[in-house]
């Protein structure tokens, strides 16, 4: 019998979070205050954030502990699988292997809790009662009201209304684990109500909701925010996808040719590509691919700059490659990956030629997700279809050159509470939106001058 899956035993779980600050040969620019557009300090993120998570973002020290309560909650469902899709393979002819490492197994079902846990962790250790944080398609929001349940903290969460309409299962699993949610735009703050007299019929947008729940906690001094993708914290987190493959691939003696993980604010990415790309700062051979949706392309069409993270302007500016703030997508079914920007750290990666980017329309990512299905039996959720679709075209690439590759991608959810989506794909009714150079090139126009 062929082996499909390479496990490890809880005792392997990574016991320190990796840094990529530690190794990058060119750092990020630093934060700046939205108001003053000097250098942010810790003071300026005191808050909204605990010290040791405001710590944790500064830092370039190689290797982060990970406290012991936070490794008991990640035995629950970590270390996670990596598979083997030969059947996949098998399907497209090709002589490249294909592996994925499936975060789906958590309770969750993404690769979210990897960082809402020791969130919901520093924030309990500095007394914090309240969280008020923001979702798109709800696997981050579901993250944190799963972290909140299991520390005794009370989850408020703003998702973009059109998920909210479209995952009406999500909003309810983040409300069974006692989060309360509201759609965004919402008349619950200045942020929402200011969106909603320009445009009352507005969709929302990843950076519309962070607004909302930002504002929420600059103005609540029992509450603080939490912020499932972006920021050094959240990508440094999500590193134990990546060392724990990096084990995985030992005991079978293999090593990817290319690395791939779709992109809305650059967690999943980072996640499982970080501990690779240390090997690739030092010499290594080895590709990393960011794909993102061509409604949203960020890296693929933004320019890199500095811009607020919300769509108000109430967050530092960060170095990214970005959209322009008050940039709002189509509502695609993808809603993690309708975000105006990028993670700083993948930004400059990407900028200094560490990673490559690609994009595609979502009818292209169902049919790759439906061909995954059919074969591998997971339904994945339709951001993870993203890497999946790069993954079948690489290994297409691979059968036409003849040539053996390894292609390794993170398959970061699963979908099983996207069925909507499928539902609109498979009646039809899906569409490719593009969007138009004119529309970016207004968003950017609108750019805070630095």
């Amino acid at each position: 019998m062929r082996e499909t899956k390479v496990m490890l035993p809880d005792k392997e779980i990574p016991k320190q979070w990796y840094n990529i600050m530690a190794d990058m040969p060119n750092l990020p620019k630093p934060p700046l205050h939205p108001g003053t557009k000097k250098p942010a300090g810790p003071e300026d993120l005191s808050a909204i954030f605990p010290m040791a998570l405001i710590e944790q973002e500064v830092s370039t020290e190689r290797w982060i502990n990970i406290p012991e309560e936070v490794l008991n909650i990640y035995s629950l469902w970590r270390p996670s699988p990596l598979y083997r899709a030969h059947r996949l393979e098998a399907a497209i002819g090709t002589p490249a292997k294909i592996y994925y490492k499936y975060e789906g197994v958590s309770p969750a079902g993404s690769h979210k809790p990897n960082t809402s846990i020791p969130q919901a962790y520093y924030n309990k250790a500095a007394g914090v009662k309240k969280i008020a944080t923001e979702t798109g398609a709800g696997q981050w929001g579901s993250a944190l009201a799963l972290a909140g349940s299991l520390f005794g903290i009370d989850v408020t969460v703003y998702m973009v209304k059109v998920s909210y309409n479209q995952k009406p299962y999500r909003r309810i699993t983040m409300e069974t684990w006692g989060a309360t949610v509201h759609a965004s735009p919402s008349n619950l703050t200045n942020s929402g109500r200011k969106i909603l007299e320009a445009d009352p019929d507005s969709p929302g947008s990843l950076g519309i909701a962070i607004s909302e729940a930002v504002e929420v906690a600059a103005t609540n001094n029992d509450t603080n925010y939490a912020l499932g993708s972006v920021l050094n914290h959240v990508l440094m987190h999500q590193t134990v996808i990546g060392l724990e493959a990096k084990k995985q691939f030992e005991l079978i003696g293999d090593y990817p040719d290319v690395i791939i993980g779709c992109c809305g604010g650059g967690s999943n990415l980072g996640g499982v590509s970080f501990p690779f790309l240390r090997d690739k700062i030092n010499g290594k051979e080895l590709r990393v691919v960011a794909v993102e949706p061509i409604s949203c392309p960020t890296l693929t069409k933004g320019e890199f700059r500095y811009d607020f993270g919300d769509t108000v302007g109430l967050t530092p500016l960060l170095m990214m490659y970005t959209l322009g703030h008050d940039f709002v997508p189509p509502g695609i079914h993808a809603g993690g990956l309708r975000y105006h920007a990028d993670a700083p750290l993948i930004c400059q990666l990407y900028h200094d030629r560490l990673i490559e980017a690609v994009a595609y329309g979502q009818t292209a990512v169902f049919d790759a997700a439906i061909q995954f299905a059919k074969t591998e039996g997971i339904i994945p959720a339709p951001e993870s279809s993203h890497a999946i679709r790069a993954a079948i075209d690489e290994a297409v690439i691979a059968r036409e050159e003849g040539k053996q590759k390894t292609i390794f991608f993170n398959l970061s959810g699963h979908g099983y509470l996207d069925m909507t989506a499928y539902a609109d794909y498979l009646a039809g009714k899906l569409v490719d939106y593009e969007y138009p150079d004119e529309k970016i090139k207004e968003a950017l126009s609108k750019l805070p001058v630095v």
